[in-house]
């Protein structure tokens, strides 16, 4: 056990962590790396240039005569894979954290190192980008040693471009991360943290042994849903599964056991032995909390199974998705699904479209709500739809974050502007070093799910880094704004929202229907309405024609004759018409202003 080393890679976003773990594996001979980002092996990433998943990796490396075993685990940088990076850090004893040179520490940085802290990782400082032509890393070197506390000399300097600092890292990785603690005598204790779906094989679970070893051929329990497998095969994570004839303590592999059930395995769950089991489970993980909830719908009402079948699949890879089933008047049946932002929901519809063939309809998201009813009761309200009366409601509360962003001093003005608009209040500024300043402000989460993020990286000209955490809920004046096509309410498109901005957001809705709504032979009235009170309208006008054109000359009464005829007509299909509403209505709700 003491030639092996577990260790994560965290830093904020675009902070060169991916090919830093391209310099590693190469320098390891691990693989050839032939293209950048080795480890990013979904399409998505490659595309969008960010890691969506934690990939594990062994790795081996020989040192004053001695070789060891090193386990990377390369974490996601974005606000919105946090808990992906929270179990990678379960998995381990160190980590390196890596801030860019040419950007300073960010707000991902300081997120990140305090999971670590709390898990009690050894933290290793890497400057990354060092052989930029703009990088300070002086300066970044203070504001490292103004937040770790550790000396100038422990910060190591590298580049994952030109390899420089490779070695420094690889030896800093075996002399100054411990070596796993556990006992190889005692029984298998190990801690699943993480799972994959194989169409062949069923669902292979990765893990970590804590304590004891794991056979071939051994027969296995997993201790939260005591179900009993066999273990098929185990082996090491390499590019590719590895198999070995037994895992000791302080490995970190994988199990083939043919399970079938996407449900049985579970993030955080104890494996154990049948023969000699463990008297307890390890502590898992704290449960996912979603910010974010939306609805996902099939766009054929029949593909509601497989819908759900490939959500369950997509679970086991990302355990932070949570979804249950709901039903809409104007889409039917389909689930509410829980994100951690909406980053997370764009890469989960991309990742159904993509890996399951499910093209989907996906509604405006929004947040969850406490509502206390005149008797006190305490309902959670997931959508609009799920709103009691009106007359009903004694008050409702709703999600507060608390916002931390790191900018330079020059935005100051216009990113207060945006969070003040935003019914932020600012709780405290610090400044992190000369030119750089932390903002904290306390906000409600419904204002920044849409497009706070988008407009904070344009107005800073994207300096500003944003990290946000839940601290509750606070009393909020808010009400339903339901929108009516020809009277009908459509529950798709109705949303909370504060009282201050109802009549504005209501307006604005109704301009953006008009624009999106296709003409249809009878006049289509779109009003947003607060309970009973109309408080805006626009009208989709009818297309016509002319009836009065065979008419030539003659009597005024023959021209009404035929207007009024067409009068009846048009009054007769409005009473049976219905009106379908374009996906892109649902998306152009997101992107107003």
């Amino acid at each position: 056990m003491k030639h092996i080393r577990n260790f994560c890679i965290i830093a904020h976003i675009d902070h060169g962590k991916s090919t830093l773990a391209d310099r590693l594996l190469e320098r390891t001979q691990t693989i050839q790396v032939t293209e950048g980002q080795m480890l990013d092996d979904m399409d998505l990433e490659r595309e969008r240039g960010i890691t969506i998943k934690s990939h594990a990796i062994q790795m081996e490396y020989e040192l004053d005569g001695e070789t060891y075993r090193l386990n990377l685990i390369d974490t996601p940088g974005h606000v919105d894979f946090a808990y992906e990076v929270s179990r990678s850090i379960a998995a381990c004893e160190g980590c390196l954290l890596l801030v860019d040179s040419t950007q300073g520490v960010q707000a991902q940085t300081i997120s990140n190192l305090y999971m670590a802290i709390e898990h009690n990782l050894e933290i290793i400082p890497v400057l990354s980008k060092c052989d930029m032509v703009n990088s300070m890393p002086e300066e970044v070197e203070d504001e490292i040693i103004d937040l770790l506390g550790c000396s100038r000399e422990e910060i190591i300097r590298a580049s994952g471009r030109t390899g420089e600092g490779v070695d420094d890292i690889l030896r800093a990785v075996i002399e100054r991360i411990p070596s796993p603690e556990g006992d190889e005598n005692a029984p298998l204790q190990a801690l699943i943290f993480d799972s994959v779906f194989n169409p062949f094989r069923g669902i292979i679970a990765y893990y970590k042994i804590v304590n004891g070893c794991i056979h071939k051929d051994e027969e296995v329990l997993f201790v939260n849903t005591q179900k009993r497998y066999h273990a098929d095969e185990v082996g090491v994570l390499k590019m590719e599964l590895s198999p070995r004839r037994e895992l000791r303590c302080g490995d970190v592999g994988y199990i083939v056991s043919g399970i079938k059930t996407a449900t049985e395995v579970k993030v955080g769950d104890t494996i154990t032995s049948l023969a000699n089991p463990c008297q307890k489970a390890i502590d898992g993980f704290e449960e996912v909390k979603p910010m974010v909830f939306a609805g996902v719908y099939p766009i054929e009402t029949e593909d509601f199974e497989q819908l759900r079948a490939s959500l369950e699949k997509l679970q086991l890879n990302d355990a932070s998705l949570t979804f249950q089933p709901e039903s809409s008047v104007a889409l039917g049946f389909g689930f509410r699904c829980g994100f951690l932002g909406l980053l997370h929901m764009e890469i989960v519809q991309e990742r159904l479209d993509r890996e399951f063939n499910m093209n989907v309809i996906t509604t405006v998201p929004n947040v969850s709500y406490n509502v206390y009813d005149k008797h006190q009761n305490l309902l959670e309200v997931h959508n609009p739809a799920g709103m009691p009366d009106q007359t009903e409601i004694d008050h409702i509360e709703e999600p507060y974050i608390r916002a931390s962003i790191i900018t330079r001093t020059d935005y100051i003005g216009n990113i207060m502007s945006l969070c003040l608009g935003k019914r932020g209040e600012l709780v405290k500024q610090e400044y992190v070093s000369g030119n750089r300043v932390e903002l904290y402000y306390d906000m409600p989460l419904a204002e920044i799910v849409i497009d706070f993020y988008d407009k904070l990286k344009s107005i800073s000209k994207g300096y500003a880094s944003f990290d946000y955490h839940s601290i509750g809920f606070r009393p909020s004046k808010l009400v339903k704004l339901d929108i009516l096509l020809n009277g009908e309410p459509v529950d798709a498109l109705s949303t909370l929202t504060h009282v201050d901005n109802s009549v504005f957001f209501g307006r604005r809705m109704c301009e953006k229907l008009k624009e999106l709504l296709p003409r249809q032979q009878f006049d289509i009235a779109i009003q947003a309405a607060i309970g009973a009170k109309i408080i805006a309208r626009e009208t989709v006008k009818q297309v016509r024609k002319d009836v009065t054109a065979k008419c030539y000359g003659g009597d005024i009464s023959r021209k009404r004759k035929l207007l009024e005829k067409q009068k009846r007509g048009k009054k007769r299909m409005k009473e049976i018409g219905n009106v379908q509403v374009p996906q892109k209505a649902f998306l152009a709700v997101l992107k107003l202003d």
